[in-house]
């Protein structure tokens, strides 16, 4: 053995054919991995659009007085009819009296049906608790994508713009946010990735 080397001294030296391994990688990828500040500022966006959701489902589920609960003329009844607990229900105003467009009459016939009013709620819980805590991101993605879309085509064409509006932009970045594994940067989403359930089911992450 040379004077002067370790016998550990060729651990910290990369295999020729590991390190050209690694460089044809990156060369296939052909992008720069996010910055740190680049990972915080997409985590953000994530929880703030996760919270939005959330907000949406204990609003119409309690009636607190913000987009339910509030009448027309500014009276404000919290925690009453309108809650969903109480027997109100999330998609009948929205569907009945503001939907306008090709698809007008198909969801007047499902305004305020039961299904109706449980898959919106159980969509909106789903997709604002994947998004806040960064777990099941491509369900957030597809379902939250869905979701806006759909809420899109309830009134065609959008009011300020003749194609796009804030749904639209909204699919594209829950979209975005499951892409570029916004959950892994303050979320579980590492945790979540190595969990039983989405090792066997990648599908799940």
């Amino acid at each position: 053995m040379p004077v002067g080397h370790s016998p550990m001294d060729h651990l910290d030296v990369p295999h020729p054919h590991h390190a050209a391994h690694t460089t044809t990688d990156a060369e296939n990828t052909g992008t720069a991995p996010l910055t740190t500040a680049a990972r915080r500022v997409l985590a953000v966006l994530r929880i703030a659009f996760g919270f939005t959701f959330l907000w949406a489902f204990f609003d119409k589920l309690l009636a607190l007085g913000f987009a339910t609960g509030r009448a027309p003329n500014g009276t404000v009844d919290r925690f009453g009819d309108a809650a969903w607990i109480h027997g109100g229900s999330p998609t009948k105003g929205f569907l009945a009296f503001g939907a306008d467009g090709p698809f007008t009459d198909f969801y007047h016939s499902i305004a305020g049906a039961a299904w109706a009013d449980w898959a919106f709620m159980l969509g909106l819980l789903g997709i604002g608790t994947a998004l806040t805590f960064g777990v099941g991101m491509r369900f957030a993605a597809v379902a939250g994508g869905l979701l806006y879309v759909l809420m899109w085509s309830v009134v065609l064409p959008p009011a300020n713009n003749p194609i796009i509006d804030e749904h639209v932009l909204g699919a594209i970045t829950v979209v975005a946010l499951a892409l570029t594994n916004a959950g892994d940067t303050w979320g579980l989403g590492r945790w979540w990735t190595r969990t039983e359930a989405v090792e066997r089911f990648p599908a799940l992450r």
